[in-house]
């Protein structure tokens, strides 16, 4: 207890020493770093301006103004780019693993649960939050744990905010479905209502869509006849009179499930090998889900049938050991293999504790064949466009939020140091928990 307040009053002295600067929304300049711009090339000696938590200029040195008002931090022998974007994570939902009192992962009650929210379990003051901004991941998807087929619906945060109401910022983005065999739990008496086979498991989950499909035509001609009634007044009687039709009863689990069978949001297909994929596939198409793929690492043989169905697919963990009949680097030539096909990539952690490592997946799949200028689009402008939100995030252009990493040199290269994150356009501090421990600890 007493080692848990001297890092709170660690935390509140260091908020006080910060400069006014860094809390207001003062114009920032970046100027004299390399900034890799993603959409429009390298610029080498570049400047950026950050203003009301936008861009609001970035180019060649000569051709951006600088506001006379503005702080100007010398960026000569930096990288800059754009905040890296992660595609899966349990970022809020674990502090320490072994701890069940600190675990909001996964509701194992049902395998059918797509009510629940992870931006109501979702913990802003997580000490994982600052060690992962060091690496420069700015935004990412959390996600529930895959252990239902239907875990709940997945939010994307910003990794910065007074709140988690701040950083919660699309609240149900997409939804999990999965179909990878880590979900069927039926192995006793107890838990006979769960499948144990894929069939089962496909089964429960069409008679689920089904469900949701019957009760949206319910709502449907309830608002139908209650209309009818309101617009058409009946013969001899005052319109104040008449009896509306009674409401069918609400159901959260069938409701949640509407916009994804109505096309308004994705959901996350999770299979990974070729038969597993090819079924939960074959679902989603008969119901007109609209998808993006996700733990396809041990599906190498059907690659081509992956590119024919024309959707992104989520790579990672990347660091996955190659089952007994796949080649060494089955998975580690996986992004590379669906680059060559023109699938869009995107990659993700699956992870909590070390989402920092996202940017050296990337890394590791450009020495196994993926162009490094994809690899680094996988973690800033695909995911923002998968996930609808390229108009604020993914690159360094003009109008879009200001979340800008500056670092010693190439963001995929375990040898880089971040030396500074802006979120919004304000000056993270470049702490965490380990730092505060080595500060402490380190001498004695």
């Amino acid at each position: 207890m007493l080692l848990y307040q001297s890092q709170l009053l660690a935390i509140l002295a260091l908020c006080l020493s910060l400069p006014a600067v860094s809390l207001a929304q003062q114009t920032i300049v970046l100027k004299g770093g390399k900034l890799l711009t993603i959409t429009h090339g390298v610029i080498e000696n570049g400047v950026l301006v950050m203003a009301n938590g936008k861009i609001a200029a970035v180019g060649a040195a000569g051709s951006v103004t600088i506001p006379t008002d503005a702080r100007v931090i010398d960026a000569s022998g930096m990288t800059v780019y754009p905040g890296l974007i992660d595609s899966e994570t349990y970022l809020g939902l674990t502090e320490v693993s072994a701890e069940k009192s600190t675990n909001d992962l996964i509701e194992l009650s049902d395998e059918i649960m797509p009510h629940m929210h992870v931006y109501d379990a979702f913990h802003a003051e997580s000490a994982l939050i600052p060690v992962t901004r060091l690496n420069g991941i700015t935004n990412a998807i959390v996600a529930p744990d895959s252990r239902d087929t239907l875990p709940g619906q997945d939010s994307f945060i910003q990794l910065d905010g007074k709140s988690a109401q701040e950083m919660l910022l699309v609240r149900d983005i997409a939804m999990p479905l999965n179909f990878t065999g880590d979900q069927r739990r039926n192995q006793s008496w107890e838990h006979a209502k769960f499948p144990f086979t894929r069939m089962g498991m496909a089964a429960q989950l069409r008679q689920a869509l089904l469900d949701a499909q019957d009760y949206a035509q319910r709502w449907s001609d309830y608002e139908k006849k209650k209309s009818d009634v309101e617009s058409k007044p009946t013969p001899g009687k005052d319109k104040d009179q008449k009896q509306p039709p009674t409401p069918p009863k609400r159901d959260l689990k069938l409701e949640a499930l509407l916009p994804y069978l109505q096309g308004k949001k994705p959901i996350v297909l999770a299979a990974e090998g070729p038969s597993d994929l090819e079924t939960a596939v074959g679902l989603a198409r008969e119901f007109n889900l609209k998808f993006v793929l996700n733990h396809i690492s041990h599906s190498q043989p059907v690659l081509d049938y992956v590119a024919g169905l024309k959707v992104p697919v989520i790579v990672g963990p990347i660091y996955e050991e190659p089952k007994p009949e796949e080649r060494y680097d089955a998975v580690y030539n996986l992004p590379a293999e669906l680059y060559k096909r023109g699938v869009k990539i995107v990659f993700a952690s699956d992870e909590a504790h070390n989402v920092r490592n996202l940017p050296y997946q990337a890394g590791y799949a450009v020495a196994f064949g993926l162009p490094y200028d994809e690899a680094l689009k996988a973690i800033t402008l695909n995911p923002a466009e998968i996930w609808g939100l390229a108009d604020r995030l993914g690159s360094l252009d003009v109008g879009k939020t200001a979340n800008v990493v500056v670092a010693t040199g190439d963001p995929l290269d375990v040898r880089t140091d971040v030396k500074q994150v802006f979120i919004e356009g304000r000056q993270i501090p470049m702490t965490s928990r380990q730092i505060w421990l080595r500060d402490q600890y380190s001498g004695r």
